[in-house]
């Protein structure tokens, strides 16, 4: 039984990676898709990944810190599908640096994407999930990706985890309100842990992280050594494994979930 039968997601950063694999999983599970991303090329495979798996999907290039663009694609995603469920937060970067070396513009370009992102995306869906329905759904279900890095520090992560952190708590908030407005929208937040991304590749270019764990120079970023000292199963998580939570959080199985914290980590918060 396809779980989100007749809904719509929007989910950004959906060009690779975890995006990538939630656009696919809603898709699966009957949900029509908005994806966007900076990356063009990708964003078109992973529209044509969605058909294949029997979905209905939209690729359009968006930057997540030009507040105009999501108006224009939220008005765009009603226009085509009718309405808006869904929305999955997901783009985000990192950027490994010690804090004495981090430069402003690093900082205010993981501010930009990884909390200001999240607060237009979630400013614009609201008001387009607060529109009734012809089947008579309220409401929706917001889910931004956090990360562990947003539950703990980590050494050269510093930009990384105050922005992750930020989406934390700024979920949390936004739940508040729309449970005040008893508007049926239920936001939650998502930790991955080390999952087989190529964000962790771009993360650590310069090695701090690894070095700060102790790791051998040259090290993959999924190396199992890296992995052993971040997640106790000893294997990386994939990007399936948070498109499942996603799925969750998205369906009425979590309907009495709301600034809540999914962790999917492979048992690196139980230290």
């Amino acid at each position: 039984m396809q779980r989100i039968a007749g809904r719509v997601a929007f989910v950004t950063g959906a060009a690779s990676g975890i995006g990538r694999a939630a656009a696919i999983a809603l898709a699966r599970e009957g949900a029509s898709v908005m994806l966007t991303d900076i990356d063009k090329d990708g964003g078109r495979a992973t529209a044509a990944a969605v058909t294949a798996a029997g979905g209905k999907g939209e690729f359009r290039g968006q930057d997540v810190v030009e507040e105009d663009r999501w108006a224009e694609l939220i008005a765009r995603t009603l226009a085509l599908f009718g309405r808006l469920d869904i929305l999955v937060n997901n783009a985000g970067i990192g950027i490994g640096c010690a804090v004495t070396e981090m430069t402003l513009e690093q900082w205010n370009r993981q501010v930009a994407i990884n909390l200001t992102g999240v607060f237009l995306g979630t400013k614009h869906a609201i008001p387009a999930m607060r529109q009734a329905r012809p089947d008579g759904h309220i409401g929706g279900s917001i889910v931004n990706i956090s990360s562990v890095a947003g539950l703990g520090g980590a050494a050269g992560l510093a930009g990384y985890c105050a922005t992750k952190g930020g989406v934390r708590l700024f979920t949390k908030a936004v739940a508040m309100e729309c449970a005040a407005a008893r508007d049926g929208i239920r936001v939650n937040s998502v930790h991955p842990g080390i999952i087989d991304t190529p964000i962790w590749t771009k993360i650590d270019e310069g090695g701090i992280i690894q070095s700060a764990l102790g790791i051998p120079p040259g090290a993959n970023a999924v190396d199992p050594l890296l992995v052993a000292a971040g997640a106790p199963v000893g294997y990386p998580g994939s990007p399936n494994d948070i498109a499942d939570g996603i799925v969750f959080l998205a369906s009425d199985e979590s309907r009495y979930m709301t600034g809540s914290e999914l962790v999917i980590d492979g048992g690196w918060s139980a230290h």
